[in-house]
């Protein structure tokens, strides 16, 4: 595990600290063609090997460093304006993975099949559960009380950002359940509130502010029972 931690280390170092913009925007407009990508790929193998320490892992360490060159290439060929967001998350996703199978190759640790542990299809179903679907079944339900005014000032808030913060509530919720954390809910339901409290002071609309209280009862009340029904179901399948 600390071996994964201080892989981890060198890529964040790597990747983030100690890469200046002016080496991104080289490599964005060159390519291949940029000395930027090739520094960039020894600078992830010198850290590598420095924080790892070990001789023996020098092989791994040039499987580290190519596969992250290619990588790079990969996202720097095929992203666009409107898919850069995108391909940074699939890159950084793509780095991780690779550190991982080295760590496990490394230390000769068989992949126990995810698909058969019962613990990975609970969470997997728990929390799919209350992102986008929950999302729908809330905008249903309370979509016969769509107070005009919502409608009035969607141009004043980001595109679907009510939506997002709903998952991001719901997602907190459930880990604070399976972390056995049950008062942090309450920060969040208070945290929301401040937040919530000018928007609904300036709106100075009763049919608004019970809107939104519906629906994040309503969210809040979902998360707190599916978060309680996967802990339960965690214990009986463990």
């Amino acid at each position: 595990m600390i071996l994964f931690v201080k892989l981890l280390l060198a890529h964040l170092l790597g990747d983030f600290i100690w890469q200046p913009n002016s080496w991104v925007a080289d490599k964005e407009i060159k390519k291949h063609k940029s000395i930027y990508l090739y520094v960039h790929v020894v600078l992830h193998g010198v850290l590598a090997t420095i924080l790892a320490g070990e001789i023996s892992f020098i092989p791994y360490v040039i499987f580290i460093a190519i596969t992250h060159g290619i990588i790079d290439l990969i996202k720097l060929n095929f992203q666009k304006k409107k898919t850069k967001r995108t391909w940074f998350v699939v890159d950084q996703i793509a780095h991780i993975l690779v550190l991982i199978a080295v760590v496990l190759l490394y230390q000769n640790k068989n992949i126990i099949p995810f698909w058969q542990d019962n613990t990975f299809w609970i969470l997997l179903t728990g929390f799919l559960l209350v992102t986008k679907p929950v999302s729908i079944f809330i905008k249903t339900i309370i979509s016969i009380w769509s107070p005009e005014s919502q409608n009035s000032h969607q141009d004043n808030s980001l595109a679907n950002a009510g939506n997002y913060i709903g998952i991001l509530e719901r997602l907190l919720i459930v880990c604070f359940i399976l972390t056995n954390h049950f008062e942090a809910i309450g920060f969040l339901l208070a945290a929301k509130s401040i937040f919530r409290f000018g928007d609904l002071q300036e709106a100075k609309d009763r049919k608004l502010t019970e809107y939104v209280m519906i629906g994040t009862l309503i969210s809040f009340g979902i998360a707190i029972v599916t978060g309680l029904i996967i802990q339960a179901l965690l214990l009986q399948f463990s």
